[in-house]
């Protein structure tokens, strides 16, 4: 018992820990990404999908209780997801001055030293996001009147920078989850040199396929194939 309660301070655990929330919040991201397509089936399948998310549950759970809980789960995710993160930089820039380190910073590719700079913009497009359709904090007058899931959607996307800002965080959020999915798999064990292939290809379409289903509906907005209604 001592051990197991020992275990996120030591470096495996925190990185235990970091493959585990990873794995919840690319979850979350995948049926979130896989929502939003229904944007593409109509105003009335959409409209009706935002509904349905609150009402999921019922009547075992009261109305949005699901919702809440999943929303639980995934901001304790990524609070322990920055909380490993920043304590394993943290050591890293203790052991800085050994061989070690110094080895460990040559092999790092791209995707692990962009990481960190990644992860905060990821972090603060979350609360940009978060502010905009879920909390309703911004200026409806410039960036998404209230009328409704779908409109919402279309209205906001309309802004060409904010449509640009969306793809370019979509962008990081694919290095990211390149990197994650990959480095997930050498921290639990599973990688090997056989295998190493089978789960670079894994991340890059996990690291294509969410951010690319994500920007479909900007860009549908952009080019005008989805439209206020």
């Amino acid at each position: 018992m001592q051990q197991v309660m020992t275990l996120p301070k030591t470096s495996i655990g925190k990185k235990v820990i970091m493959a585990l929330t990873g794995v919840i919040w690319i979850g979350f991201i995948a049926m979130h990404m896989w929502g939003n397509l229904h944007i593409f089936q109509g105003p009335e399948s959409f409209n009706h999908y935002a509904e349905w998310l609150r009402e999921v549950g019922e009547p075992v759970f009261s109305y949005g209780q699901v919702l809440w809980l999943l929303r639980i789960v995934t901001v304790t995710a990524i609070l322990l997801h920055m909380w490993s993160a920043f304590s394993l930089y943290s050591q890293a820039r203790k052991a800085h001055g050994s061989s070690y380190a110094v080895k460990r910073v040559l092999k790092a590719n791209y995707a692990s030293r962009f990481m960190r700079i990644g992860g905060v913009l990821i972090i603060l497009f979350i609360i940009f996001h978060l502010a905009q359709f879920t909390w309703t904090a911004l200026p409806n007058t410039v960036l998404t009147p209230r009328y409704g899931p779908y409109n919402n959607v279309v209205t906001a996307f309309s802004n060409p920078l904010i449509s640009g800002f969306y793809i370019l965080v979509l962008a990081v959020l694919g290095l990211h989850l390149f990197h994650g999915v990959w480095s997930m798999f050498q921290t639990v064990g599973l990688n090997n040199r056989d295998w190493d292939g089978f789960f670079r290809g894994l991340a890059w379409l996990t690291a294509i396929l969410i951010p690319l289903g994500f920007m479909l509906v900007p860009l549908a907005v952009l080019f005008g194939f989805l439209k206020p209604v």
